[in-house]
């Protein structure tokens, strides 16, 4: 099988020139994800390296890990100035649908994901027991529901996608999905909801460097995929 026919990872398909990497926990020492100045740095020049033009830092806030607007912003002010490269920065947040969600809601001290848009997750087991509640409040409020990684829900039903996407809620894709990283099962939501159209955006959700590095190495993609993904990445290519 020659060259043209065998799968490609995410490094050699070109998808990466001038993508936008919509997730990630790059923003160093906030929650699970990068611990250093050091290794942030490192993971920014490396996606640089290989054409991401813009990263958004959505550092988790929940119940667990309870990080305030205020500490984001000054998190994220300290690493822009550290860093010398291209890359332009967004900031924003995942929100886990928790009590702190719910009272950071009625607040409305929310760090937006673009324009009225906010980023959400639950649990991969199982959903809040006011999932839908809460996602109907956030519209009502005049936010957008940015559903994070819902390949990776593995209580979802496909009614459940369907619902989301009927009452209005973007959905982003972990591109790590796509090449089996979190199974077989994710893998195979992630291939259904591409082929439905209803993916929106997609995201890194970097936690270490080495991790998406090996990610992005894995040859896995077929060339319809490539195809399908394109749109969502955010720059312009001509042919992959």
């Amino acid at each position: 099988m020659g060259l043209f026919h065998r799968r490609k990872s995410i490094l050699e398909s070109g998808l990466l020139k001038g993508a936008v990497d919509n997730h990630s926990h790059i923003l160093y020492g906030l929650d699970d994800g990068v611990k250093t100045q050091e290794d942030a740095l490192s993971i920014l020049r490396f996606l640089e390296e290989e054409g991401v033009s813009e990263v958004w830092f959505t550092p988790h806030v929940m119940e667990d890990v309870p990080n305030t607007t205020e500490g984001i912003r000054a998190r994220f002010e300290e690493l822009k100035a550290l860093y010398r490269g291209g890359l332009r920065f967004h900031l924003a947040a995942e929100y886990m649908i928790d009590t702190l969600f719910e009272e950071r809601l009625a607040a409305k001290d929310l760090l937006q994901h673009g324009e009225g848009l906010v980023l959400v997750e639950t649990s991969s087991v199982a959903p809040p027991i006011n999932l839908w509640e809460v996602l109907d409040a956030m519209l009502k409020a005049g936010y957008r529901p940015l559903i994070a990684h819902p390949e990776r829900y593995r209580y979802m039903e496909k009614e459940d996608y369907r619902r989301l996407h009927d009452m209005g809620c973007l959905m982003q894709m972990n591109l790590p999905s796509i090449v089996g990283f979190y199974g077989e099962s994710a893998r195979e939501r992630a291939l259904d909801l591409l082929d439905k159209g209803w993916y929106s955006m997609v995201g890194s959700d970097c936690h270490r460097f080495r991790a998406i590095q090996a990610q992005y190495a894995a040859r896995e993609l077929k060339k319809d995929t490539l195809r399908k993904l394109v749109p969502l990445m955010g720059g312009l290519r001509d042919e992959i």
